[in-house]
C-alpha cells in the first residue's frame, strides 16, 4: 500500500486544487401583504464552501464538492437545510456546463414570474444539469432542476429552464431578441391514487430588450402561461403583457416592472409554489414593482447593499425594507508541474 501511494503520489500533486467561498446574509421585512403575500421577516446566513480539483494541464474540466448551509436567523438554530454541492464543471471562454448537485450562483437570475424571491433564497442548489453559453452575438442559458424525487409523502418535482436573447449586430447593437420558456411538472406520490393527478405548467415569454448604454436597460414582451391539473382535463391559457426597464451604476440600481393581463397562475390555490414557482403577485390582474437599492460598497468579491421593494396591485400594497451582504472568494493552490 506505502508503495501505491508514492507512486501516485506525483500524479495526485500535479492537479491544480481550487477553492471558493459563497457567503450571504439578507435581512428582508416584508409589510402589506395579503392572503398570497403574507407579512412576515426573513433574516438568513447562507455559507457555501467548496473544494475543486482539476484534470492535469486543462482548467476547463473540474470536480467540485463541498456544502451549503442555509440557516434562517432565530433563536433555536431551527428551520436549517444543508445540501451538499458536488458536481462535475466544464468551462472554457465561451461556455459553462455543470452536472450534479450545482451551486445556483452560477446561475444568472431568472425572472420573478419564472422563480420568486422566497425560493431562489430557499433553495441554493440545482438538482441536476445546468448549461451557459455567451458571446458577441448573444447569451443562453439551459438547466434542469430535479427539484424533487417521490416518496410515500412528497410528489415528484422537476423543471426545465431555457432563456437567451440574440444580438443581430454583435456589439454594436443595442437591441436583443429573445425570452424564456420554462415547463414545470408535478406528479403524484408513491402509491396515491388517480384523484390526485398530475399536473404542468409552462410559461412561453418573448421579450424585446434595448441597451443604449451599459447603464440602462429596458425591455418587453407577453408572458403566455399553459397550466393544467389533468384530473379536470382542462387547460388553461392566461397571458398578459410585461415590461421592465432598469438603471444602475456604482452607487445605485433602480428597476420597474409593470405587467397587467389575466391571472398568471390559475392553480395556485390548489398547488401553490409546488406547481408554481413564480411570484404569487402575478396572480393579480395588475401587478408593478418598484426596485431602490444604494450600494454601500462593491469590490473585491464583497457587496453590500440597503434598498426598499414597493409592490402595487389592483388590490394591494406592500414593501419590503432589504438589507443585503454577500462575499465571494476564490482561488487556487497546490499548482505544480506534472512529475513523470
Amino acid at each position: 500500500m506505502i508503495l501505491l501511494c508514492a507512486a501516485i503520489a506525483p500524479a495526485v500533486v500535479a492537479q491544480t486544487v481550487l477553492w471558493h467561498v459563497g457567503f450571504e446574509t439578507r435581512f428582508e421585512n416584508r409589510e402589506g401583504g395579503d392572503e398570497l403575500t403574507p407579512d412576515q421577516t426573513l433574516f438568513y446566513i447562507r455559507v457555501s464552501p467548496q473544494l475543486g480539483i482539476t484534470l492535469p494541464h486543462d482548467g476547463r474540466h473540474a470536480l467540485m464538492a463541498g456544502a451549503t448551509w442555509f440557516q434562517p436567523v432565530n433563536d433555536n438554530l431551527g428551520g436549517y437545510k444543508i445540501l451538499p454541492t458536488v458536481y462535475y464543471r466544464y468551462r472554457d471562454k465561451h461556455q459553462t456546463l455543470a452536472i450534479g448537485y450545482v451551486d445556483r450562483d452560477l446561475t444568472r437570475e431568472l425572472p420573478r414570474y419564472l422563480m420568486s424571491d422566497s425560493m431562489r433564497y430557499c433553495t441554493p442548489v440545482v438538482r441536476g444539469v445546468l448549461y451557459r453559453r455567451h458571446g458577441d452575438h448573444g447569451t443562453l442559458q439551459a438547466m434542469l432542476d430535479w427539484r424533487q424525487m417521490q416518496s410515500a409523502n412528497r410528489r415528484e418535482a422537476f423543471v426545465v429552464t431555457a432563456s437567451g436573447y440574440y444580438r443581430p449586430g454583435g456589439l454594436r447593437s443595442a437591441w436583443w431578441l429573445g425570452g424564456h420558456v420554462q415547463y414545470n411538472h408535478l406528479a403524484k406520490s408513491k402509491n396515491a391514487d388517480d384523484s390526485q393527478g398530475v399536473n404542468d405548467d409552462a410559461i412561453i415569454n418573448p421579450m424585446v430588450r434595448w441597451t443604449p448604454s451599459r447603464h440602462w436597460s429596458v425591455e418587453a414582451g407577453a408572458i403566455v402561461s399553459l397550466q393544467r391539473a389533468r384530473v379536470d382535463h382542462k387547460w388553461h391559457t392566461p397571458c398578459r403583457a410585461v415590461a421592465r426597464g432598469r438603471f444602475h451604476n456604482r452607487r445605485f440600481d433602480i428597476s420597474e416592472e409593470v405587467s397587467g393581463g389575466k391571472d398568471l397562475f390559475p392553480l395556485y390555490s390548489r398547488f401553490g409554489s409546488l406547481l408554481n414557482l413564480g411570484d404569487p403577485y402575478y396572480c393579480y390582474k395588475f401587478y408593478s414593482r418598484t426596485d431602490a437599492h444604494v450600494i454601500i460598497f462593491n469590490k473585491h468579491g464583497i457587496d453590500l447593499r440597503a434598498g426598499v421593494s414597493l409592490h402595487a396591485t389592483d388590490k394591494t400594497f406592500g414593501w419590503w425594507q432589504t438589507i443585503k451582504a454577500s462575499i465571494t472568494l476564490d482561488g487556487k493552490f497546490n499548482k505544480k508541474s506534472r512529475v513523470k
